[in-house]
C-alpha cells in the first residue's frame, strides 16, 4: 500500500516535471541561459524520479533495485550542478562561461563512475536497502553528500541573496523556488541523519512539491522576468520610454510610456525581433540601418551615443539614447531611451520667436537713434557750407565789381583770392565731417543686419563714437571725457560696428543713470594691460542694486522699466564674446556710480 501511493505521487511528479520542462519550452522561446539552466534541472529531476518509478514498478522482477538507483543517480548527480548554474543566472542575469566552470562536473562524473561499479569496491553502497534508516553507505558516499549539499546550499544563497536584495513581484519569485528546493532537502538531510524514517522514494515524491512551486513561479509571477515589480511600477510611471534589445536583437523589456509613444501593445513588440519591429512601425524614429550602427558602436564600449529625431507622421521630437548594458565584461543588451523634447523644442522656439522681437524692437531703436544723430549731425555743417556758399558768393560779387575798378590794386585782388581760398577750406573740412559721419551712420546700419570682421585703430574707434554720441550727449547736458592712454594708432581686429554700438550702449546707459540731471560727466578710457586692450565707460550716478548686479549679463534684465528691454547689455556681452573673445565686467558702488570694462585681447 505504501509502495502504492509513493508510486502514484511521483508519477504525479514525473507528470509535472513533463508538463512544466514542455510549458517552458512553449512560453520562453528565446534561448537563454536561464532557461536552459532551468530544463537542464527539470531534466535531471525527470531521471532521479523516473529511477524510482522504475524499482517500484519492477521491485518483483529478478532486476536489482540498486540497477534502478544507478539510473536515478544520473538525475542525482547532476541536479545540484544544474540548481546551482540556476541560481547564479537568477542572480546575475547571465554569465560568461570558462573552461574552470567545467570542473564542478568532476565529482558528479567520478560519483557516477563509483556508483556503477559499486559491487567490486562498495565505497558508494556497502548495503543498500529502499528503507534509507536500513541502508549502510560506503566511504564515498560522504564525500557525495557534501558536495551535493554544498551546491544546493551555495544555489539557495544566491537566491536568497537576490531576494533579499531586490523586492516585492521578484522577492515572491525567488521565496518560492528557495521554499520548493528546501522541501526535498530538508526531508533528505533528516532522513539521511536517521532523524526520521523514510524511503528512497520519499526524496522524489518531495520534488513534485518542489516542481509545483517552480511552476508557480514561473506562471504565476512570469518567472525570467528582469525587473522587479515595484521598479517596473516605477519605470512604468516616468516620463521616458524605454526598450531593452538582447544580443539576438529581441526586445526584451520595456515600459509603458515607450507602449503610448508609439502606439504599440505588449504583445506586438515583446520577445520580438527589434527590426521586424521597425518595419511594422513607419512613425518610428530611428531607421534599422542607423539603430545597427549605434548597437555596433556600444556593443563593447560604455559611449552612450545620442541624437535628435522626430516622428515622421507627428510634429513630435525626441532625444534618443543609446547603450550598451553590461554586467562587468559581459554584454547584456542594448537600451534605448526616448525623452520627448516636443514641449522643450516648442518652448525654445517661443523664446526664440519672442527674443527676435526683442531683437528687432533693439534694432529699431538704435536705428532710431541712428536718424536722431543724423538729423543733427548733419544740420550743422550743411548750415556751415550754407553759409560759406554765402560767402563765397558775396566775394564774388566783389570781384566781379573790382573789374576794371582803377582804385583796386593787386594786392586786394589777392586778399578776395585768400578769403574765397578760406571759405573753400571751410566747405572741405564739413565736407569731410559729413563723409565721416556717414560712414560711421552706414558702418552702425550694416550691424544691424549682419556682421563684419576688419581691421581698425583705436583713434578711428574713438572717433566713430565721438561722432555718433555727440547729440545725445549735448541733448542730456552731459560732457564726455576721453582719455587714450594707450596708443591711439593700436589696432584691433574685428568687427568695429559691433564694438561701436556696445560702447554707444554703455554711454546711453551711463547718461540715463543720471535720470535727466545734467551738467555731469562720462569717462571713456582706453587702456591697455597684459596683451588686452581695456575700454572702460564710467559714470558717477547712483550705481547699481544688488538684484541687477546678480542678473547682469545672464538674462535680459534692464533698469528703465518699460523704457528698456533688456537686450542691451546682454547682446553687448555676447557680442564681446563671440567677435571678441573678450569679456566685460563691472565694478560698482551705491552712491558713486559704476565703471564698465570692456577687455579686448590684442
Amino acid at each position: 500500500m505504501e509502495n502504492l501511493s509513493s508510486l502514484i505521487a511521483m508519477i504525479v511528479s514525473e507528470i509535472l516535471i513533463v508538463i512544466t520542462f514542455f510549458l517552458i519550452l512553449w512560453k520562453q522561446k528565446k534561448k537563454t541561459q536561464l532557461k536552459n539552466a532551468m530544463l537542464f534541472l527539470l531534466a535531471s529531476m525527470f531521471i532521479w524520479t523516473l529511477g524510482s518509478v522504475l524499482q517500484i514498478c519492477l521491485q518483483n522482477t529478478s532486476i536489482p533495485p540498486v540497477s534502478f538507483e544507478k539510473l536515478a543517480g544520473i538525475g542525482v548527480v547532476f541536479s545540484p550542478v544544474a540548481f546551482l548554474a540556476l541560481g547564479v543566472i537568477f542572480a546575475r542575469n547571465k554569465i560568461e562561461l570558462r573552461w574552470y566552470h567545467s570542473l564542478l562536473l568532476v565529482i558528479p562524473i567520478l560519483t557516477l563512475i563509483i556508483l556503477f561499479t559499486n559491487e567490486r569496491h562498495h565505497l558508494f553502497f556497502q548495503k543498500y536497502s529502499y528503507n534509507i534508516n536500513e541502508m549502510i553507505y560506503g566511504d564515498y558516499f560522504m564525500i557525495h553528500s557534501v558536495y551535493t549539499y554544498a551546491l544546493f546550499g551555495i544555489g539557495l544563497l544566491y537566491f536568497l541573496r537576490y531576494s533579499i536584495k531586490n523586492s516585492g513581484f521578484f522577492s515572491k519569485q525567488s521565496i518560492l523556488i528557495i521554499l520548493g528546493t528546501c522541501i526535498p532537502l530538508i526531508l533528505n538531510i533528516l532522513g539521511t541523519a536517521n532523524i526520521i524514517p523514510i524511503t528512497t522514494y520519499i526524496t522524489p515524491i518531495s520534488f513534485s512539491f518542489m516542481v509545483l512551486f517552480y511552476t508557480f513561479a514561473i506562471f504565476k509571477f512570469n518567472f525570467g522576468k528582469i525587473a522587479p515589480i515595484p521598479l517596473q511600477r516605477i519605470l512604468d510611471r516616468i516620463s521616458d520610454g524605454y526598450i531593452v534589445i538582447d544580443d539576438s536583437n529581441i526586445v526584451t523589456d520595456f515600459n509603458t510610456t515607450f507602449l503610448t509613444m508609439f502606439h504599440s501593445n505588449s504583445t506586438q513588440i515583446r520577445n520580438t525581433n527589434i527590426f521586424d519591429w521597425i518595419k511594422l512601425h513607419d512613425d518610428f524614429p530611428i531607421d534599422s540601418a542607423l539603430l545597427k550602427d549605434c548597437m555596433e558602436k556600444t556593443h563593447n564600449s560604455d559611449i552612450t551615443l545620442h541624437f535628435e529625431k522626430k516622428l515622421k507622421r507627428e510634429e513630435r521630437y525626441f532625444n534618443v539614447e543609446i547603450n550598451s548594458i553590461r554586467n562587468k565584461k559581459n554584454f547584456l543588451g542594448t537600451l534605448i531611451l526616448f525623452k520627448d523634447t516636443t514641449q522643450h523644442i516648442v518652448d525654445m522656439q517661443t523664446i526664440q520667436n519672442n527674443q527676435n522681437m526683442l531683437m528687432e524692437r533693439e534694432r529699431l531703436a538704435s536705428l532710431g537713434q541712428l536718424i536722431g544723430g543724423i538729423a543733427h549731425n548733419l544740420k550743422t555743417p550743411i548750415m556751415s557750407i550754407a553759409g560759406a556758399a554765402e560767402g563765397l558768393s558775396d566775394l564774388v560779387k566783389e570781384y566781379e565789381a573790382s573789374v576794371g575798378d582803377p582804385e583796386v590794386t593787386i594786392e586786394d585782388h589777392h586778399a578776395i583770392a585768400k578769403d574765397m581760398k578760406d571759405w573753400i577750406e571751410k566747405i572741405r573740412s564739413y565736407t569731410e565731417y559729413m563723409s565721416d559721419i556717414i560712414t560711421a551712420v552706414k558702418g552702425q546700419a550694416v550691424t544691424l543686419s549682419e556682421e563684419q570682421a576688419v581691421s581698425f585703430t583705436l583713434d578711428e574707434l574713438v572717433k566713430r563714437v565721438n561722432i555718433l554720441m555727440r547729440h545725445e550727449l549735448k541733448n542730456a547736458l552731459i560732457d564726455l571725457n576721453i582719455a587714450m592712454k594707450t596708443d591711439e594708432h593700436t589696432v584691433l581686429k574685428g568687427n568695429i560696428n559691433s564694438l561701436v554700438q556696445v560702447i554707444n550702449n554703455m554711454i546711453s546707459n551711463a547718461i540715463q543713470a543720471y535720470q535727466g540731471k545734467p551738467n555731469n560727466k562720462i569717462n571713456l578710457i582706453i587702456s591697455e594691460e597684459t596683451n588686452q586692450i581695456v575700454i572702460s565707460v564710467q559714470d558717477f550716478a547712483d550705481g547699481l542694486s544688488e538684484e541687477v548686479q546678480d542678473k547682469l549679463f545672464k538674462e535680459m534684465i534692464t533698469t528703465k522699466g518699460k523704457n528698456g528691454t533688456g537686450l542691451g547689455l546682454f547682446m553687448s556681452y555676447s557680442t564681446i564674446r563671440a567677435n571678441f573673445n573678450g569679456n566685460i565686467t563691472f565694478v560698482t558702488q551705491k552712491g558713486k556710480g559704476t565703471t564698465f570694462h570692456i577687455h579686448l585681447p590684442k
